[in-house]
């Protein structure tokens, strides 16, 4: 068996394999489907400061080698969360991150605050493709100024590893990557969503209930190949790479590409053990071509 343990900031996983937020719930409800402690890293629905009760249906769309979704985060709130939720997960032995959304600098360190006092949690991934409220619902990872404002604040009030996931909704995404590294990101995670849209001809209107939402599924696996491999030669900081894998073969190639780690999305819908059958097929892999250490292959690309 190969050495799969690979580390982002101070935080060391077990295996490269971790769950993109949003589609694996808390963990707790793929307990029956697979051991939680055998997944490198669980990242848990998207929390904010205030509960949210997300967006109107409909908000999630099949699409052609993919699917659309615009939830809106619905959460009980960073509260709820620490009281009820947190002590459930402690006995599962698995590694949890909590992604982190808000609408200011100031939601997001609040929240990322809350966190912080948790012991077991080693890491928060900041969302940074939500609206800002004081610009005019602009996404905050879409300029340099706004990444960095974000970055900043949480960087203040968390002290343990703090990943940012980068929006692809961007003209150069390393020049995002740049500004979170320079305020203190330890890592970056990416792709988030392409933004898509779906529509209905025989109703002759759109399909989801806001109209828009983030494309995920194979067909955003060229685009995040692509952007982990340039984001990967920009920055010194650790890459996760997301975005359409859906066997082990997709995450070596996004592993080759520079990525230290990868997270697993709409695949999950699909199989619910996808995690532990990817992290399975990448040992395979390692061993048929006669590799002992993952890090042997990340960033084989040149």
């Amino acid at each position: 068996m190969a050495t799969l343990n690979v580390s982002i900031g101070g935080l060391t996983l077990k295996n490269p394999v971790m769950t993109a937020s949003g589609t694996f719930g808390y963990g707790l409800e793929f307990a029956d489907f697979v051991p939680l402690d055998g997944i490198g890293g669980i990242i848990v629905k998207g929390t904010t400061l205030h509960p949210r009760e997300g967006n109107d249906y409909p908000r999630m769309a099949e699409t052609a080698s993919g699917m659309l979704n615009c939830v809106g985060l619905q959460n009980k709130g960073v509260d709820y969360f620490c009281k009820h939720i947190y002590p459930q997960l402690l006995p599962t032995g698995g590694t949890y991150i909590v992604n982190v959304s808000g609408s200011s600098p100031e939601d997001y360190a609040a929240c990322a605050a809350r966190v912080d006092a948790l012991e077991h949690i080693p890491a928060i991934e900041l969302n940074i493709s939500c609206p800002n409220v004081k610009d005019g619902g602009m996404a905050f990872g879409v300029t340099c100024a706004g990444a960095a404002s974000v970055v900043k604040a949480v960087r203040q009030a968390y002290h343990k590893t703090l990943i940012v996931k980068l929006s692809p909704n961007v003209t150069d995404i390393t020049e995002i990557a740049r500004a979170v590294e320079a305020e203190g990101a330890d890592a970056v995670s990416l792709i988030n969503t392409l933004m898509g849209m779906a529509v209905d001809i025989e109703k002759r209107q759109r399909v989801l209930s806001i109209g828009t939402g983030g494309l995920s599924g194979p067909a955003v696996k060229p685009v995040a190949l692509r952007m982990v491999y340039q984001v990967a030669r920009a920055v010194k900081i650790p890459v996760i790479g997301l975005g359409g894998i859906m066997t082990a073969e997709d995450a070596i190639e996004f592993l080759m590409c520079g990525a230290a780690a990868i997270e697993i999305g709409t695949a999950n819908f699909i199989d619910p053990a996808v995690t532990i059958k990817i992290r399975d097929g990448i040992n395979d892999w390692l061993d048929k071509h006669g590799i002992a250490d993952i890090h042997e292959i990340i960033g084989a690309i040149q």
